[in-house]
């Protein structure tokens, strides 16, 4: 069984992917030409990008 504290990592992990997946596929292809929103759409992807790989290397870090 998983500690709680690595299960939290895991469930997190996949959360970011999910919110990175719907601004890849939905909410940057539903802008209607609104450049602050698409500003905003892309500075999260790069964020959340960057959360993916920050629990990555928490995760292999417990997992060794």
């Amino acid at each position: 069984m998983l500690k709680n504290h690595l299960y939290n990592l895991l469930l997190q992990i996949v959360q970011e992917n999910k919110t990175l997946w719907r601004i890849k596929n939905h909410y940057l292809n539903d802008l209607e030409n609104c450049s602050v929103c698409k500003e905003f759409w892309n500075k999260m992807e790069v964020d959340k990008k960057q959360h993916i790989q920050d629990l990555k290397t928490l995760i292999k870090q417990h997992l060794e």
